[in-house]
């Protein structure tokens, strides 16, 4: 079967949905000061990015870099975030992705710094839209060794954990992407409350979780893993 034509968002469009999902980040308090960063692709080889120490609350056009997947800087007068790195290789990885959110939300970014990966059967909406996130081993902010660790993930699962970091969430574009870290979020919140607080939760069984997954279609989720 040939493969459809990507329908990107223009310029201008991927330029107001940063800005306007870096408001959103920045509200639900899942970055602190000039945390994160937010990409958005507009052609095969092109995407938008946040510049560097930037608040995302805070951003308007001028924050913003364009630049090829090869890492040219396109447009903008500032200097992209020096995490772009692991945008770009997503991008590189996977033709259809097109958008990727990077935060520190706060019981995601705990379950991080603590080396454990979300791995629950017990939320549909966890089970639906991502299975298991994996944490992955830390590797130094800003540099390429952060870009090399997600390599192995980048096609099998729908968000990682990047260990004593924060979340990466990446998507169909990049409204599914900002989706994802809210999900990733609201499942490490639960899974704090059900595992380690009242320490009891109901476990779906092998059978309700292959229903479960059976659905994703239905809601446009491609890819994703299942909980172990």
């Amino acid at each position: 079967m040939e493969k459809q034509s990507v329908q990107y968002p223009s310029d201008e469009e991927a330029k107001a949905l940063i800005i306007d999902i870096g408001k959103r980040i920045y509200d639900r308090g899942f970055v602190a000061a000039n945390d994160g960063n937010i990409s958005c692709r507009v052609s095969k080889n092109e995407i938008w990015v946040t510049a560097t120490n930037v608040s995302k609350g805070f951003m308007t056009e001028k924050n913003l870099v364009k630049m090829s997947i090869d890492g040219k800087i396109l447009e903008g007068e500032e200097k992209p975030s020096s995490e772009t790195k692991m945008h770009l290789r997503v991008y590189r990885e996977s033709e259809d992705l097109n958008g990727v959110v990077h935060t520190h939300p706060m019981h995601a970014t705990a379950f991080a710094c603590a080396g454990l990966s979300l791995d629950s059967r017990f939320l549909p909406e966890g089970i639906v839209q991502l299975g298991k996130v994996p944490c992955i081993p830390f590797a130094m902010p800003g540099t390429e060794d952060v870009a090399n660790s997600i390599v192995p993930y980048i096609n099998k699962y729908n968000a990682v954990l990047l260990g004593n970091h924060g979340a990466l969430t990446w998507g169909d574009s990049l409204v599914q992407a900002w989706m994802r870290m809210e999900t990733v979020e609201y499942l490490a919140h639960i899974t704090v409350i059900n595992k380690y607080i009242l320490k009891k939760y109901n476990d779906f069984t092998d059978e309700e979780i292959d229903i479960l997954l059976g659905a994703r279609s239905s809601f446009g989720i491609r890819g994703g893993s299942r909980p172990s």
